[in-house]
Order: structure tokens, then sequence, then C-alpha cells
């Protein structure tokens, strides 16, 4: 015996004419087939699709009207259930037609089952066994969007975008497939100053979807998130060197979404550091002026909580007299049933004795009885005609007790402040660093300058060994490093930094290619230094002349090293050739100023080459040179000499 086929869903042309007790009978139809294809088992199941799927007909032609008409979902509230059975029973199956795994059809169903835990369990599933199909459909969206988004009219995507969202919602596999690439973020970000605002934030939701999506695995793909980040990272410094303060993809992604937070929060494995520190970075291209108002929506669920009057005879209060128990029992099957009310669902804790798991399986299987099937399933608990009276004893307000604090008594309590002391948010908006520089209103005069430098010592460079160990009274532990190690240690690195920069600044730039060289290996090597502090330190050279210079005179290629002192002592020449290198024994010779007399300290003919006290050590001559200045020392000493001038100084009629 066959089994009768499905219809397809009608649209909403269709719907509108037919009548509502007709159209009640087409969803009985329509649930008691679906009954019927739920009690077959695996074999008669499988047949029964074998020849015409009309069930998959009927699935895709439900799930796509639900998606596009949100109406409809209030009167179909069964037979909606009753299709996840179905398709939870299709998929759970080995042999699954390609329509089903397209992605425009699981886009509908995830649009049907937006809050469902248990669904998101059955697409996990599902992408585990026959994700590389769905990858295959998933492929032609990414290409679409890629060239909408990338052409002139990137607001043709916006219909994609809007189908494909809640795929992305559900499914963290389909999002991280789209984020394989740059190209789809990129695209992404290159269309966002070109359209409207409210496709703005779809682009903006699709990346948060995207990036947050790589955090929800079991194991994190931290380095497909790291990748991204960087690259937003990387471009989004490039767009505000050229436009400083411009709404931009990035500054709207981090200021509106709570991407970093979910990051830091998700990211607390040590493998996870790059991801970390790079969003981290991120926080500094948050603006202000772009956050979105939050709108404040108030969702009020009655869970039987408001108090009732009553003997505890009916039915009513004691349903209404329920304890916290009872309370904690009716929230669970509300998360799960939001449309029920409270007083249903007290109804069927009262006929399957508070058993949650059995009310959750009547509820799925619509097996409930008929008192309770027919009953208004949004029945509320009834409400209180008025509030019992109070057993407490009334409170006195009469001695409160009176708040003090150190703002008491002060101008702003007396309403005494002047009101140009009065600002609200941050005090000077509009000023800026270089109007504060600019403003010499404050400066120092130029007599003070000059004074504080008159009064500056610069040869005061005397150390100061006050509390050096010898003079201490106490013992001074000079085992202990005293930073000599770090500082040999820093110039060090400084000189093969300046020494590397000096032969090539390119090398310090900022960019992948650079990131990867051989050089800039070395120099990390030899340093021991990361990418960002050895870029760091370029930057410093380029905007500080005077350290560069100081590198320079620090670094160059004299070492402070002199092989040959060369004699800058007067020379006689030989035969009055001009020559000051030679002679013929310096000032004290015969020809000389002493005539003979040897008025050179080497006595007659005494230069430096005859006989000196400073000559070499083992030289005759030499010795006997100091011999002589020993023993007549008394009378050539400085007291002779300053005898002599005192005799000068009274021929010239001098005091003294």
């Amino acid at each position: 015996m066959s089994l009768p086929q499905f219809a397809p869903f009608p649209d909403a042309k269709v719907r509108q004419s037919i009548q509502s007790n007709e159209w009640q009978l087409y969803l009985d139809s329509w649930a008691s087939l679906t009954d019927l294809y739920l009690r077959l088992d695996d074999q008669q199941f499988k047949a029964a699709r074998k020849d015409v799927d009309s069930l998959g007909l009927f699935l895709i032609s439900f799930f796509h009207e639900l998606a596009g008409d949100d109406s409809l979902a209030p009167r179909v509230i069964s037979l909606r259930k009753k299709s996840f059975l179905l398709l939870h029973r299709i998929w759970s199956g080995q042999d699954i037609e390609d329509p089903l795994l397209s992605w425009p059809v699981l886009a509908d169903i995830c649009h049907a089952f937006t809050k469902s835990e248990q669904f998101r369990r059955l697409l996990r599933a599902l992408w585990k066994r026959k994700g590389g199909v769905i990858e295959k459909s998933l492929q032609t969206a990414k290409t679409s969007l890629i060239r909408n988004l990338d052409s002139k009219r990137p607001e043709e995507a916006e219909n994609t975008l809007d189908r494909i969202a809640p795929l992305l919602k559900a499914s963290p596999d389909a999002s991280i497939y789209m984020l394989i690439g740059s190209d789809f973020l990129d695209s992404l970000s290159s269309a966002y100053p070109k359209v409207s605002t409210s496709m703005q934030k779809k682009l903006v939701t699709t990346a948060y979807l995207g990036l947050t999506a790589t955090l929800e695995e079991v194991k994190p793909n931290y380095s497909l998130l790291s990748d991204h980040l960087y690259s937003l990272k990387t471009g989004e410094e490039q767009e505000q060197r050229k436009e400083p303060g411009k709404k931009t993809f990035v500054a709207d992604l981090v200021t509106n979404t709570p991407l970093l937070e979910k990051i830091r929060d998700k990211s607390a494995a040590p493998e996870s550091a790059r991801v970390r520190n790079t969003a981290a970075s991120l926080s500094a291209f948050r603006q202000a002026r772009l956050a979105r108002p939050k709108r404040l929506v108030r969702r009020k669920v009655d869970k039987g909580k408001s108090k009732v009057l009553g003997d505890g005879n009916s039915h009513g209060a004691s349903t209404a007299e329920a304890h916290i128990h009872r309370m904690s029992v009716i929230t669970q099957i509300q998360d799960l049933f939001p449309d029920l009310g409270a007083g249903f669902v007290v109804k069927l804790l009262d006929a399957y004795n508070d058993n949650v798991e059995e009310v959750t399986a009547h509820l799925l299987d619509d097996s409930l009885p008929p008192h309770l099937a027919e009953a208004d399933r949004s029945e509320q608990l009834p409400t209180p005609a008025s509030e019992p009276p109070s057993h407490l004893p009334p409170r006195s307000s009469q001695h409160l007790p009176e708040r003090r604090n150190v703002f008491d008594d002060d101008d702003f309590d007396k309403l005494a402040v002047d009101t140009s002391r009065l600002h609200i948010g941050r005090r000077n908006q509009d000023l800026t660093a270089d109007k504060v520089l600019s403003d010499r209103s404050k400066a120092p005069a130029k007599s003070h300058i000059l004074a504080a430098l008159a009064a500056f010592d610069s040869d005061d460079d005397e150390r100061d060994d006050t509390y050096d160990f010898e003079d201490v009274g106490a013992s001074v532990d000079t085992a202990a490093p005293d930073g000599d190690t770090n500082t040999d240690l820093s110039d060090k690195n400084e000189e093969a930094l300046f020494r590397a920069w000096t032969i090539s600044s390119d090398g310090f730039t900022r960019d992948s290619e650079t990131r990867r060289s051989r050089a800039r290996a070395a120099l990390k090597s030899e340093t021991g230094m990361t990418d960002e502090a050895i870029e760091g330190w370029s930057v410093m050279i380029a905007r500080d002349p005077k350290r560069l210079r100081r590198l320079q005179a620090k670094y160059s290629t004299f070492q402070g090293q002199q092989r040959e002192l060369q004699s800058t002592a007067w020379r006689n020449s030989p035969a009055g050739s001009g020559d000051e290198g030679s002679g013929d024994g310096g000032r004290g010779g015969f020809g000389g100023r002493g005539r003979g007399r040897g008025r050179g300290r080497g006595g007659r003919g005494g230069g430096r080459g005859g006989g000196h006290v400073a000559g070499p050590s083992d030289d005759k001559s030499t010795q006997i040179s100091r011999q002589r200045k020993e023993a007549n020392k008394g009378s050539s000493a400085n007291h002779n000499r300053k005898a002599q001038r005192d005799k000068k100084m009274a021929r010239g009629n001098f005091a003294g």
C-alpha cells in the first residue's frame, strides 16, 4: 500500500485566497501525514521517499515560506515542530538529497529555528558528515558576494547577505568557511564606504559572525583569527594615516560590536597570546562618535510569580501558591516553549507530577491528553484584585541616618560656585597638542631661563662619593649586579642597530616582506629584540636628529687609538733646508741659542739626544743625567728660580 504524497506548501498569494476553515483542514492533513511518516520504520521511510520525494519538496517549500513571512510562524507551531522531527530523521540518515543541503534551504531552516540549541547540534553533526557538499554550495554564494561587493554597485549584495545571515549565525562552520582566505573580508571592508548606513551594519555584522566563529569550536582556530586581525590592523593604520578620524570598517567593527571583549574572554590559552595582543592593539581605533545608541528592549515573561489571594480550596489558588521550586520548573519549560503561558504550564506539571522531561517529550510529540490539548496554551496565572494587607509594623522615617561626606558645605553644596567652572563632558574638547605647545602665555620668561642657566655650574662635575661603601659604617653588598651588564647589553644592541641602519634604513620598514627578510632575521638573532622594538627604534631615530648625531659620534670608525705620536718640537734644519723634522741636537747645541754654553737641558751640546733624564732607561748617558740631577737638585730647584724671579722684579721697580 503506497502512502499519500505531500502537497507543497502554498505561497502567500495562494494562502490569501483560501478560507480560514479550509486552511485549517489543510493544516490538519499535513499534520496527519507527518505523524504517519514518523511512525514508519527506516526501510519503509526510505521506500516512501524513493520515487518522488514529495516530503522533501514539502519541507523546502514550508521553511521557505516561514522565512519569508514572520506572521505565519504563530499559526503553524505544531506543524513546524513535526517538520523538525522529519528533518531530523532525514539528516540523521545516510542518503540525503542535495537540495536539502544547498545553502538557501539551510538558511531558510536556520531562520525557523534561530534559538534552538538542539537544531544547532543537528546542524553541526550534519556538517561533519556532509561538509563537502555544503561547502560546494556555499562557494557559489561566496563568489557571488565577492563579485557584487567589489563592483560599482555593492548594494546588490544586500539580498544575499540577508538570506545567508541566519546560516552564518547558526553554524560556526559556515562562518569559518566564508572567512577562509582574505578575499571575502577584504570585500566587506572595501564596500563599506560605498553603501548606506543600514547596509554598513550588515557588513559589520557579517564580519563579526565570521571572526567570533573561530572561537566557538572545541579547538579554536587562533591562526586564522590572528591573520585576519593583523590584516585589519595594517589596513586601518594606512587609512588613518591618509585621513585621521575617518569612519572606517574596522572602527565600526571594534566600536559597535563586542568583538574585542569576546576575544579577550575566550582566548585564555597560552597559544592565543598573539591573538590577544593584536586584538588589544585594535582598541586604539575605537571612535566614540561612531557608537550607535543601544536600543532598550524590555522582555517581560510571566513566570507565575504574582501574588494571588485565595483560601487554598480551589485549583487556581493551589497553582498560585506554588513555591520557589515550582517557579524554577515553570521557567525551564517556558525557556523551551516561550509561547506557553504560566497557567497552562502549571496544568501540565500537575498532570505529570512535576516531571519536566515527560512534559517536554509530550509537547514535542504533541501527544497531550484531550483536555490539555484543547486547553488555552496562552493561559496565565490569575492576578490579584488587590494586595493583601501587610503584617509588618510601619516604619518610621523620622530618625533616618544623615549622610555626611567631605563635599558637604563646599561651594557646590551651597550653590555658590561660579558657573564658569561648570562644564559638561571633557573640558576643552577642541584643544590639541599643537595648540598647547603653541600657547606661550604660561611659558617662563627669558630672564628666568637665563638666571637658571647662570646658576648652573657646568664645571661642577666632581663625583659625589658621600655614600660610597668605604665611607659608610655598614656593610654593602658589592656582589649584587649594579646594572652594568644591562648597560653593556643595551649599548651592544644599539651599536648593532645603528650599524644596520647606517648600511640600509630600508630594513626597518613595517611590512611583512621586510619582517621575513634575512637581514631582519639576522638583526633579531643578534639583538634578541622583536620586530616592533626594532621598527620603533628606527622611528625614534628618524624623529630625533640629536640622537642620530650622538650615535654617529659614538660609533664612528675612529676608536680613539693612535699608534704613533709625531713630535711637534722645533728642529734646526741642516744647511738651511727648512726641514723642521731633522736637526743637529736642538736648542742646546753649538748652533743654538746657548752659543756653546749648553743652556739646554742636556748640558753642553745637550739636546734630547745627548743624555737626557727622559731618555731610554737602558742608555748609559740617561743614567748619568739622572744621577747629576739628583746631586745638583739643591742648586737648581724651584727655590733658586724663585730667588731669581724676585731679583728681576726688583730691577723693574715692581713692589715685592
